[in-house]
């Protein structure tokens, strides 16, 4: 397989050596306002990406939805004052059209888009050939199959210098976060996009400035490529999602209290113990396969019975039984309840599927995912 390209991010992280870091305000209300944000950033030093919003796609109509391209200039101000490359969100053809005009270096594409494929087909025809840098946001829902095809669209349309942001995704849940992280959506695109940068938005996870940091700090801890953060002089008095966004001078706060760990080490030692670690994980993950094997094999064994009796499929009363005791199980034995609840509830599904295949004589075609959610 040829390596993958050379692309605008992967030169700074080899540049840089730790992850990315870009910053800005939610939206561009005033002149001054992203100077002042922009300054504030350089001060820091480390900021690769100063990001803004122009065009803001709100849920409502009515509320602040950026300034348009007014607002273009003065992003061309902070490149020519800072240095900083700068970065915009585009939803339009024509708002690429303009970004471009005004030498953004940096498109994204926001997360209400990349829900929709005729739209970022649209973006995709439109950027072919400009060789600009997209960054592309996971969908509003969780949807990996989405987010990718965005990818695939544009890499289609001849466009790989990508990164992929991670903004977290809506639940109709109660959670702490404005967007529930659901890390293992991201991990799932990472890979299936190896050589494609990831990066973390806190901003759009947490909604709170106080959960900035520890969402943050997981995304490091997960090997994320960089991080995504809002900043505004004044975070208080923003027009748009004040809630999360922080000062330049807390942000350097922030950055200066994460921990920035090692992707592994050189040291003898450890590397002979996690080796030794890794093996016998094998052995305890084959040990655990081959008791699935066991406990699907008599699940089939028991289909046989209900079948020969006939007997329905779902004994609500054993199911409930099953789940009771399995979670009491593993904290007797410090082993995450909820972890084996969400375990034994795709047991479960499995174990129905093979009864209705002995029972009926034949593989479902539905699949597992229209059993419903108590299966």
């Amino acid at each position: 397989m040829p390596a993958a390209p050379t692309t605008f991010f992967t030169r700074l992280l080899a540049q840089k050596g730790q992850p990315l870091l870009i910053a800005g305000p939610c939206s561009a209300e005033t002149e001054e306002q992203v100077l002042a944000t922009a300054h504030g950033l350089k001060a820091l030093g480390n900021i690769d990406l100063f990001r803004a919003g122009i065009w803001k796609p709100r849920t409502r109509p009515g509320s602040f939805e950026g300034m348009g391209a007014v607002a273009l200039p003065w992003l061309q101000r902070v490149k020519a004052e800072t240095g900083i490359p700068t970065a915009i969100e585009v939803a339009t053809p024509r708002h690429v059209e303009l970004a471009l005009r005004h030498g953004i270096d940096v498109l994204w594409v926001g997360a209400r888009t990349t829900v929709n494929p005729f739209a970022v087909q649209e973006l995709a025809d439109a950027l072919a050939g400009t060789g600009v840098p997209v960054m592309v946001k996971n969908p509003v829902n969780p949807d990996v199959a989405l987010w990718a095809g965005a990818l695939e669209r544009l890499e289609r349309a001849g466009i790989y210098d990508l990164a992929a942001i991670h903004r977290g995704f809506s639940t109709f849940a109660p959670s702490r976060y404005r967007n529930a992280p659901t890390w293992i959506l991201p991990i799932e695109l990472k890979t299936r996009f190896p050589h494609i940068p990831l990066i973390c938005d806190p901003s759009h996870i947490g909604g709170r400035r106080d959960l900035l940091l520890p969402i943050a700090q997981k995304a490091l801890d997960l090997d994320y490529d960089g991080l995504m953060i809002e900043t505004h002089p004044d975070p208080d008095h923003a027009l748009s999602d004040a809630e999360q966004q922080v000062t330049p001078q807390r942000l350097g706060e922030i950055l200066s209290e994460l921990k920035y760990r090692y992707r592994s080490s050189d040291n003898a030692e450890y590397l002979n113990k996690a080796e030794e670690l890794r093996q016998k994980m094998d052995e305890a993950d084959r040990e655990i396969v081959e008791a699935l094997a066991r406990r699907m094999a008599l699940v089939e064994e028991l289909a046989e019975y209900k079948k020969e009796n006939n007997v329905k499929i779902l004994q609500f009363d054993r199911w409930q039984e099953i789940f009771s005791t399995r979670t009491e199980w593993a904290g007797k034995l410090n082993v995450n309840d909820k972890f084996v609840a969400e375990l034994y509830k795709l047991i479960h599904v499995e174990s129905i599927r093979k009864q209705t295949e002995v029972l009926n004589g034949r593989p479902q075609v539905d699949g597992v995912q229209h059993l419903g959610p108590g299966l």
